[in-house]
């Protein structure tokens, strides 16, 4: 089983990501096909450049005869080197739009040419997952509808390169699983579209939502969006470096030079050495409550509650119980942290008297997301692997039952035709 693992000791930006596949040996040949394709009046600018001492590639976007500028960091009074920040771009320059203000590209168009481009179905399924995946966050952050989220126009294009060509090159590498050490997101402020904030980003923030992220206490922006967008969607799980026979790695560049400080993205590519080297080892708390008097209107209740409040799974398991009552034993698995919280809501939404907990370790396997088109409309399928093979697939419940609605079709039809389309990609 081939496996890559990421070395963000000084994050990560689009253009670092391109610039480390090209070194790690993924043909300079792809990228340049791939922005051709797009036809947006992109092209690429690779050269070699040095980073402390280390020799790197750098991946320049040149639209229109013109590089995308870097973000500007904060005041000269908030840290040293104010003037510019650690990478060449990301997203927030160019930032969404107020609808009344629209004149970029949206996410809509933004599909459409990356669905044009002459490339393979999964590259273009991934790029248009990890341009989704920011644009949410830019909803989310903005309070703005989904699709009225515009893109100024050269950040737009930039953004189009970096993200199209990203899933291109993580297919050429040819791996089986890319994993992703902890991001150095960096430090002091940078100017957003709408005003100064610390670094990371609010989007930045939002797209790393459950990522181990620390700060080395370097006063530059890091973790660009496009890097945190690309890295939520190609990677499988943040971890130390992994267990592997290496077998060669690369190098990409950011734009700044820091004094003591390689601002460069590694890629190590080697054979896993482990059997299980795409599996999660986690701790989870189990809580169990036995209940024989409760009335299952209730019990669907807490259910809710519980999945609502952060459990990972919640099952009810019908018991004999004392006195020969039939009972139903509840079952809650959470994170660790959680266990309080629900514990709360069981004493707090049911009649029992003790809630019972332990702590288990649990083995996870390598989990992931692909979304396949039907003629009812795009669903996702959640697909699990061991060791490189695929070992379960299934459609999600909740695309289906939307779409099985809106088209008033039978939910079996919907999921069966998901799962075929697929198995043809």
């Amino acid at each position: 089983m081939r496996i890559a693992y990421l070395d963000c000791f000084s994050g990560i930006s689009g253009d670092m990501f391109l610039g480390a596949l090209i070194d790690a040996g993924v043909a300079p040949e792809i990228f340049e096909h791939a922005v051709e394709s797009l036809n947006i009046g992109a092209k690429l600018e690779i050269s070699h450049v040095n980073r402390s001492g280390i020799t790197a590639t750098k991946v320049d976007v040149v639209v229109n005869g013109k590089k995308d500028a870097p973000r500007s960091s904060g005041p000269p009074s908030t840290h040293e080197h104010s003037h510019t920040h650690g990478h060449a771009h990301h997203h927030e320059h160019h930032h969404p739009e107020a609808p009344e203000h629209q004149h970029g590209r949206g996410l809509v168009e933004i599909r459409e040419i990356i669905r044009k481009a002459a490339l393979s179905e999964s590259a273009k399924t991934t790029a248009i997952s990890i341009f989704e995946k920011l644009g949410a966050a830019e909803a989310k952050i903005h309070n703005i509808p989904l699709e009225k989220i515009h893109f100024h126009e050269v950040g737009a294009v930039d953004a189009i390169v970096d993200i199209t060509c990203a899933a291109v090159g993580a297919e050429g590498l040819g791996i089986d699983e890319l994993v992703c050490s902890p991001l150095n997101v960096g430090g002091g402020t940078v100017n957003c579209a709408h005003g100064t904030f610390p670094v990371p980003a609010p989007v930045t923030v939002e797209l790393l939502s459950g990522v181990p992220v620390y700060s080395s206490g370097l006063q530059a922006e890091l973790v660009t969006p496009t890097g945190a967008a690309i890295v939520r969607t190609l990677t499988t799980r943040f971890a130390a470096f992994p267990e592997m026979k290496i077998e060669k790695a690369g190098y990409g560049a950011g734009t700044r030079e820091f004094p003591a400080h390689a601002n460069v993205l590694r890629i190590t590519i080697g054979e896993a050495t482990k059997l299980t080297a795409n599996t999660s080892q986690e701790t989870v708390s189990v809580l169990e409550a036995n209940l024989d008097d409760l009335n299952p209107q209730v019990f669907g209740y807490v259910m809710d509650r519980l999945l609502e409040a952060g459990a990972l799974d919640v099952f009810g398991t019908p018991v004999q119980m004392k006195k020969n009552r039939p009972g139903t034993l509840l079952t809650v698995l959470s994170k660790p942290s959680d266990g309080d919280k629900l514990a709360q809501i069981i004493f707090s939404e049911t009649t029992t008297l003790g809630v019972r907990r332990r702590e288990e370790n649990r083995q996870a396997l390598a989990r992931k997301w692909q979304t396949v088109p039907t003629r009812f409309g795009d669903v996702r399928i959640k697909i699990a692997s061991l060791n490189g093979t695929v070992t379960s697939y299934a459609p999600e419940y909740e695309d289906c039952r939307r779409i099985a609605a809106e088209h008033r079709v039978p939910l079996k039809l919907v999921m069966q035709e998901a799962v075929q389309a697929y198995l043809r990609k």
